[in-house]
């Protein structure tokens, strides 16, 4: 899969990201630069594409 490519993430992570990216335009930041804070904000809440199993999760 090479960087960049989306399809590993759930439909509800990439509508997340769109909804992040456009707050983020709609304060003035580029297109760009929108969609990366965007996704790395999405990264961060939930790890990061499709994953599966119990226990996943690291305890807090």
């Amino acid at each position: 899969m090479p960087r960049g490519d989306k399809s590993s993430y759930t439909s509800k992570q990439k509508r997340r990201a769109e909804h992040i990216a456009q707050g983020y335009e709609q304060r003035g930041v580029a297109r760009s630069e929108a969609e990366r804070r965007a996704w790395a904000t999405v990264n961060k809440e939930s790890g990061g594409g499709k994953q599966s199993g119990s226990g996943r999760r690291r305890a807090a």
